[in-house]
């Protein structure tokens, strides 16, 4: 019988054997590309973390009783920097204006307060409330039997606001360095983060 051109070879078992398939094991990274990987982690949380404590939110801790009862003294807030234009009732921190008659290398450089008048508007104290435009202000927010005392009425100019402690007996606010120009303002304050029993909105 004559054999065919290309004869069909069955694998031997030693054949087999010496074929046998190795999978590869994985290399592991080198641990100078692995201290790399984390330098620029660290480096991009920590730019992260600049930029938005310089442009959007900073925290701040209350220095003093002036703003009792809605802030006591070591409360801690988170301050909003995108809003530079608050209204009425917001609470801001606010740089210090030099005409502060108390102001002083020791004293914070910073202030926080609540906003009272905006621009343009007037004003005023009758019977221990308060007036904007000759209308009594709803201040829901003020202790109960709380008497604020504005010696004459304050006009407030464009581009300023008038800011009142709410702890109005012991704060030294704009009835003492009138309006103050917007562009003191830092941000308004819209969280208190500390104490945990007291977390909250603004």
């Amino acid at each position: 019988m004559t054999q065919p051109d290309n004869p069909i070879s069955v694998p031997t078992a030693e054949s087999v054997e010496d074929k046998t398939f190795r999978v590869a094991e994985p290399q592991r990274p080198k641990l100078s590309r692995t201290l790399v990987s984390w330098a620029l982690t660290i480096a991009i949380a920590v730019s992260a973390t600049l930029i938005v404590r310089a442009f959007v939110f900073q925290q701040y801790s209350i220095p003093s009783s002036s703003m009792v009862p809605t802030l006591e003294v070591g409360d801690r807030v988170i301050v909003s920097k995108l809003n530079r234009t608050p209204g009425r009732g917001d609470i801001v921190v606010f740089d210090r204006p030099t005409n502060d008659p108390v102001s002083d290398p020791n004293q914070p450089k910073v202030l926080i307060k609540r906003v009272i008048g905006l621009p343009g508007e007037t004003v005023e104290s009758r019977d221990g409330l308060v007036y904007v435009d000759g209308k009594q202000l709803d201040e829901s927010y003020l202790a109960e039997g709380t008497v604020t005392n504005i010696e004459a009425p304050i006009v407030v100019p464009d581009d300023h606001v008038l800011v009142l402690g709410d702890n109005r007996s012991v704060s030294l606010d704009g009835r003492e360095f009138g309006p103050i120009s917007q562009d003191l303002i830092v941000g308004r304050a819209i969280l208190r983060i500390w104490p945990l029993d007291r977390f909250g909105g603004l």
